[in-house]
């Protein structure tokens, strides 16, 4: 089964890319997850001019049934920490403590509870959180669902589901569940062709993003997988 994600959405985001993508995936009616930065702080995402109504459009996705995620806070890297998901070594929550974590993740989740939206999956910048992030979502949040983690199906531990993302582009790979994660931001023109080829070929692998949890444990195939990814991207 095969998913979308799309990371990077805030008022200072490639306009005429996204509306590209989401024409896209509309015309093959995919539902995917959308991560939302709440309060861009990113420069190197604050180059676009700012959508006077960015929250109507947020609430339009969430209407057509696209799931809405919390992208972090600021999106502001301020640590050299890859947490129990290191695809990257700088991250804006993991080896942060739980103090300063809770008060992101409560802030994050306030600006989309006054736009009207009640968010239930959670993903962090660069991918990298920690435990002192998990706990800092249950004590500040009702989010129970991770998009990241290498395994071959979603699983639950300490209470939350984990949802894979194994791979920035669309291919072929030997997993149950895939979810492919693209920035609509720096997309190029080859990106978006073989995006629209690989769905076209194969539209009955795609599924729509749900936020569903799970009781399923992490099994031994999981495990396997996660090792070998990481020992791969050392």
């Amino acid at each position: 089964m095969y998913l979308i994600r799309l990371d990077d959405a805030s008022e200072r985001r490639d306009i005429a890319k996204w509306n590209r993508i989401e024409d896209l995936l509309d015309s093959y009616q995919l539902k995917p997850l959308v991560g939302v930065i709440p309060d861009n702080q990113d420069q190197e995402l604050s180059v676009y001019p700012a959508e006077d109504h960015f929250w109507d459009r947020v609430r339009n996705w969430e209407k057509k049934g696209w799931v809405i995620a919390v992208h972090g806070y600021q999106h502001r890297f301020v640590s050299e920490e890859g947490g129990i998901n290191p695809v990257n070594r700088y991250s804006e929550f993991a080896g942060l403590p739980l103090a300063e974590q809770k008060e992101k993740i409560k802030k994050a989740v306030s600006i989309f509870q006054r736009n009207g939206i009640e968010p239930k999956v959670f993903f962090a910048p660069a991918h990298t959180f920690d435990r002192n992030t998990l706990q800092a979502l249950r004590e500040e949040s009702n989010i129970r669902i991770l998009s990241d983690t290498v395994s071959n199906k979603p699983y639950c531990m300490d209470g939350f589901t984990f949802i894979p993302q194994q791979s920035g582009r669309v291919r072929k790979l030997p997993f149950h569940t895939v979810t492919f994660c693209y920035h609509p931001n720096l997309m190029s023109e080859e990106d978006f062709s073989e995006l629209e080829t690989f769905i076209r070929k194969n539209r009955k692998k795609f599924a729509d993003y749900q936020a569903k949890t799970t009781a399923r444990k992490e099994g031994l195939t999981d495990r396997f997988l996660h090792k070998l990814y990481f020992y791969r991207r050392k």
